[in-house]
């Protein structure tokens, strides 16, 4: 008689696997410099759909601090402004398909970007956008409780009227003091976790939470580098907003490219 134990095994295409971590390499300042290259390479070779992701996101900023000035809250326009990169990894999912396809010398038009980009909310990429905006409404919110707490008895009736409070008055140096080293701790997190993920989910079949740790890896054995690439950054994004956010049309498209092609030598590629 046949024990009802024997078999109990599921076949191997039943059993759950558990995903392998991808591993990640050392990168260097050369690998920066080729992926900006190769970033401005992409740029030039579709700059009317390159410049379109640029100039969406530059319009949306507008939009988004005229909204806040029309609803009065003048307070947040500078918070907001400096905080307002921290979406740019998500914003930049369709200059990562471009370059995908790029390498690949796969032709391609608009629809074809726009649909994958479309597809991305049947996978992982909606749960990352979800923690870039957490993040960023965070930040958002600690603006708001350093105001209450530091600036409680000022006016902000105007722009100029709070830019003479924030820069102009010892309590305005403490907020900006605090304020800065808040946004910078939150800022590590969150480049620290979507440096590469964002790449990751669209180029792979994973999930967020191991796209993140990945990031996180990839931060981790590659600390003063992936530092230097915040950095460039965070300046680049920061002056491209100086001329009314118009200097985003050309350095966001740049910026998302090169990310693709430092994330491509930052973790190899899938076995299989």
């Amino acid at each position: 008689m046949t024990s009802k134990t024997e078999g109990s095994t599921p076949p191997d295409n039943q059993t759950p696997q558990q995903q392998a971590m991808p591993k990640v390499n050392k990168v260097t300042v050369g690998d920066i410099t080729a992926s900006l290259k190769a970033g401005f390479s992409d740029f030039l070779a579709r700059p009317v759909m390159s410049g379109f992701f640029g100039l969406f996101y530059a319009v949306f900023g507008i939009l988004f601090v005229w909204s806040l000035v029309w609803l009065g809250m003048i307070w947040m326009v500078i918070p907001a402004a400096v905080g307002f990169p921290l979406v740019a990894p998500f914003a930049a999912a369709g200059l990562y398909e471009m370059s995908r396809r790029l390498q690949k010398e796969e032709s391609f038009g608009w629809s074809e970007i726009l649909t994958v980009m479309a597809n991305q909310r049947k996978r992982e990429m909606g749960w990352m956008a979800f923690v870039t905006l957490f993040i960023f409404w965070v930040w958002s919110y600690q603006v708001r409780l350093w105001l209450a707490i530091i600036l409680q008895d000022a006016s902000f009736s105007d722009f100029d009227g709070f830019l003479n409070t924030v820069f102009f008055t010892p309590e305005g140096w403490t907020f900006l003091a605090i304020g800065t080293c808040v946004g910078a701790l939150l800022s590590a997190v969150l480049f620290s976790v979507t440096v590469v993920a964002m790449p990751i989910l669209l180029d792979r079949e994973t999930n967020f939470v191991s796209a993140m740790l990945t990031s996180v890896h990839v931060v981790r054995e590659n600390p003063v580098i992936m530092l230097t690439w915040a950095a460039i950054i965070s300046v680049t994004m920061l002056l491209s907003m100086v001329p009314a956010f118009l200097g985003l049309i050309f350095t966001l498209p740049i910026l998302g490219h090169t990310t693709w092609h430092l994330y491509q030598r930052a973790v190899p590629p899938a076995e299989g």
